[in-house]
């Protein structure tokens, strides 16, 4: 087995698809990159057993078909210290010897039996699903969403992106109890009604991989896997088991009281003001009255408060409502318009906060944050 291939181009595919090996693995093959060669096409596979990428490479010059499991971290940390050029792989796949060969020199590795690597799961013909979208859809479903997926072992449910397809659109929400995130787009149009749950890790890995692609993603699933294809990747992963709760059971339908503001300058007002408030809560409070905001915080165990006021457009009845700073921060900075809407029904209830105009037709984006009590 013999190839030729491009230090950098080679360095770029598997720093893409390495993101997947987890620094804990229970089998000692998947530390590796599986190569399989078949003519001029290389397929390379890194796995963490939940997750699996594949890539793939067109070589020029290439000689006898096979495969081998190569260690990932030694491959990786040689070819970034190579700069620009052919590199030429020989590999004894019966001795599993490993010889990279540079324009000055020569470097051996021992390889690993191929046959040890998992072998992929596939979709079930009766319970698949599938749907065709863009690469930027994809993209924005993610990084709309994925900052709102919680951490929480009691329920794994809560962990991941819920993607609920139907005949209209395509919908992705992510929550962690104390935020939502709905995020719809209307410009695809699905033949089926599923819906699953997208586990962080390989969201994750989707949201590093996608900048990367044009064009169409082709998405499979059945009940238990997902498989996303690519024009350079695919990746599948294991999806998250279990019901989803009612996200829009959560989302209070009335909310007389409206605010419309300008978003950098109650972003920077906020991180100014949240330096003040207390450690263990970072609570801020906001008081609404005509068309001023005022926005603070305090610390009673340090002595130490501040306030700032913030002109708002503001039509509703006079209220003071506390929110977590961290979270109101981190949704605010996934907003991308300059302005944006708060809608409130009442200090112990969720409140709305969404982008003031569309700056797409399609799409459309509700984030919702729940209020911490206000103590006396």
């Amino acid at each position: 087995m013999k190839f030729v291939v491009s230090s950098t181009e080679l360095l770029n595919h598997l720093q893409a698809i390495s993101r997947v090996i987890s620094s804990k693995n229970t089998l000692p093959i998947l530390d590796n990159f599986l190569f399989e060669l078949e003519g001029k096409d290389l397929k390379i596979t890194a796995s963490d057993l939940e997750s699996t990428m594949i890539t793939g490479l067109t070589l020029p010059n290439s000689s006898e078909s096979g495969s081998i499991a190569i260690p990932a971290r030694l491959l990786l940390d040689t070819l970034k210290e190579f700069s620009d050029q052919p590199l030429t792989f020989d590999i004894n796949t019966s001795t599993m010897a490993v010889v990279i060969n540079s324009e000055n020199g020569k470097f051996s590795v021992v390889g690993q039996n191929s046959g040890d690597f998992p072998q992929l799961p596939s979709i079930k013909a009766g319970k698949k699903g599938s749907v065709l979208l863009s690469a930027d859809i994809l993209l924005s479903g993610i990084t709309k969403t994925i900052f709102a997926t919680a951490d929480d072992e009691l329920r794994p449910v809560m962990n991941g992106i819920f993607v609920e397809l139907s005949e209209n659109d395509i919908t992705f929400v992510a929550s962690d109890a104390h935020k939502l995130v709905r995020y719809k787009r209307s410009d695809i149009k699905s033949t089926l009604v599923a819906s699953f749950i997208l586990p962080k890790k390989p969201a994750s890995l989707l949201k590093n991989i996608l900048p990367r692609e044009e064009g169409e993603v082709t998405l499979e699933f059945d009940e238990k896997n997902a498989f996303f294809s690519m024009s350079n990747y695919q990746m599948i992963c294991r999806l998250l088991e279990g019901a989803y709760p009612s996200y829009s059971a959560v989302i209070p339908a009335k909310n007389p009281n409206k605010l419309l503001i300008d978003r950098l300058l109650f972003y920077n007002s906020l991180r100014r003001v949240s330096v003040f408030a207390s450690q263990a809560s970072s609570l801020v409070k906001l008081h609404l009255s005509g068309n001023q905001m005022n926005i603070s915080a305090q610390d009673i165990d340090f002595s130490i408060s501040a306030y700032e006021r913030v002109n708002c457009t503001y039509e509703g009845e006079e209220m003071e409502i506390g929110f977590k700073s961290t979270f109101l921060l981190e949704i605010l900075s996934n907003i991308s318009t300059s302005d944006v809407a708060l809608e409130l029904s009442d200090p112990t209830r969720a409140g709305l906060i969404l982008p003031a105009i569309r700056e797409n037709e399609n799409e459309d984006v509700l984030m919702l944050l729940m209020p911490m009590m206000i103590g006396g």
